[in-house]
């Protein structure tokens, strides 16, 4: 039987008109089972500032509200940083899932997970602080809006700009205080996405970092309630660690007054506390969009700060409440109010989303997927974890033991942290630990080895251990509000 050219071609577009509405749905469904990514990076947030986790003296509604609907990982850290600044190699670890000796601070030349989503046909969406250079900003992502490309600012005075179509415009000053501005960004930019495109959203606060200075209707629970010391509070550091007066330590004076340290904390909260409210609109408008059934939330910090605790006040340090942040994971297959105290970098959640949004990991990335935890296949990614500042100090710690040595002073600290958490009782000099110092210098060479860093632990001409600061005169950058000059600094 001769079939005509005529019936060939209908039959070819019946054939088609059937094929189509199943491909259609095929795509529509692999759309759909690609989650949106919500991030929101907060600045200096130490991981016990949170309610959730134990502390009465910070109101976080938001956050304790994500933590009992998502994840947590409460041994979560910053490895470390080359530099005073340490949000900027912080973030440039979160961004590369590299470590800390194998990623630039500008990321040239580097693959950037929100630049990895956007190839894999994300949306993606950045505001607020950007500490790596413009150029990655602009190659990372889609659209920007409010973004401050920088270290710190007033926050009411944030220099921002916008990225539209590949370039940026609209430079000037933010009007609103920093949270406010970066949530009314991100508000905007959820508005007006389509629910047919994955997004990628990357909100990074620059709260709580300093000028510590709340709006005053978030400072009001705190005025007459100022949070209680640290547990490891000191008037001074009881050595001189090579930081101990940069521009973080001196926002107060030496020795430490306690009335003071607690004032400053109550500040912090409340710049906590404000930066959750707003924290609360992004999410009601995931809600009224229908995006919280399909979006995975991540809040995070890059490093946490030290408020008294020690004798410092920033993150020039490797103690716990310096290195430490909290993270968060919340959405569709992840369990609810549950937790974790396995050992994890910051720069694990760039090969955890990878696994979360169905992307291959690009070569370069070192981070542990950290998805197994949760979905109970594994209880940790790693034994042991490295920390690292300039070439001051160098710290190793596994689930029980923490020893920080300090190369320039040839001084060594050990800590028990299951009996001594707050980290008050050096073992170091103990006989009877004198095996576990060296089991312990040994792993802390091997981490070296394997992260190319090169700081040799011992000085043949040690710098003096002695310091003491008391009455040091201090000087306030151009940053900090009139306000606080005149409390913190002019009334010495």
């Amino acid at each position: 039987m001769t079939i005509s050219r005529r019936t060939l071609f209908f039959a070819l577009l019946v054939f088609v008109g059937l094929c189509l509405p199943f491909n259609r749905l095929e795509a529509e469904t692999q759309s759909k089972s690609r989650p949106n990514i919500l991030f929101l990076f907060s600045d200096d947030q130490r991981a016990d500032a949170v309610a959730a986790y134990d502390n009465p003296h910070i109101k976080t509604p938001n956050l304790d509200q994500l933590v009992k609907t998502g994840f947590s990982f409460r041994n979560a850290f910053c490895m470390g940083s080359i530099h005073g600044a340490v949000c900027q190699p912080s973030r440039a670890m979160l961004n590369s899932g590299r470590t800390l000796y194998h990623v630039p601070m500008d990321l040239k030349g580097v693959l950037t997970l929100p630049q990895l989503l956007k190839q894999a046909g994300y949306t993606t969406f950045g505001t607020g602080k950007w500490h790596n250079h413009r150029d990655s900003f602009q190659k990372s992502f889609t659209t920007g809006t409010a973004a401050l490309i920088g270290g710190m600012s007033n926050h009411l005075k944030v220099p921002v700009v916008d990225l539209k179509n590949g370039k940026f415009e609209n430079k000037r000053k933010g009007a609103k205080f920093s949270s406010e501005l970066f949530v009314d960004a991100t508000v905007d930019f959820l508005k007006q996405q389509p629910e047919d495109k994955p997004f990628y959203a990357y909100v990074a606060f620059t709260a709580p970092h300093d000028p510590r200075m709340p709006p005053a209707s978030a400072m009001k629970p705190y005025e007459n309630a100022h949070p209680p010391l640290p547990n490891n509070f000191m008037p001074q550091h009881p050595f001189h660690n090579g930081w101990m007066t940069g521009r973080d330590e001196a926002l107060t004076g030496w020795p430490r007054q306690p009335e003071i340290i607690r004032e400053q904390l109550a500040e912090y909260y409340a710049m906590i506390t404000d930066m959750d409210s707003h924290i609360g609109r992004i999410l009601e408008t995931l809600k009224a969009k229908g995006f919280d059934k399909n979006t995975i939330v991540v809040f995070s910090s890059d490093h946490g700060l030290a408020m008294g605790s020690h004798g410092l006040l920033g993150k020039q340090n490797l103690y716990e409440h310096s290195m430490k942040a909290p993270l968060i994971f919340k959405g569709p297959g992840i369990p609810q109010n549950k937790s974790s105290d396995a050992l994890v970098y910051l720069y694990d959640i760039f090969p955890t989303i990878c696994d979360l949004t169905h992307i291959t990991v690009p070569p370069g990335v070192e981070g542990s997927d950290l998805a197994p935890i949760w979905r109970g296949k594994t209880d940790r990614v790693r034994d042991s974890l490295f920390t690292t500042y300039e070439d001051l100090m160098r710290a190793i710690r596994d689930d029980r033991w923490k020893l920080i040595r300090y190369p320039q002073i040839n001084k060594t600290q050990l800590f028990d942290l299951k009996q001594d958490p707050h980290e008050l009782k050096d073992l170091s000099q103990n006989p009877g630990q004198k095996e576990r110092v060296q089991k312990m210098l040994a792993q802390l060479k091997d981490w070296q080895k394997k992260t190319d860093d090169k700081q040799a632990l011992t000085s043949d001409h040690p710098k003096p251990q002695n310091i003491d600061l008391t009455g040091r005169k201090r000087k306030p950058d151009q940053h900090q509000p009139r306000w606080i000059v005149e409390k913190y600094f002019d009334s010495e």
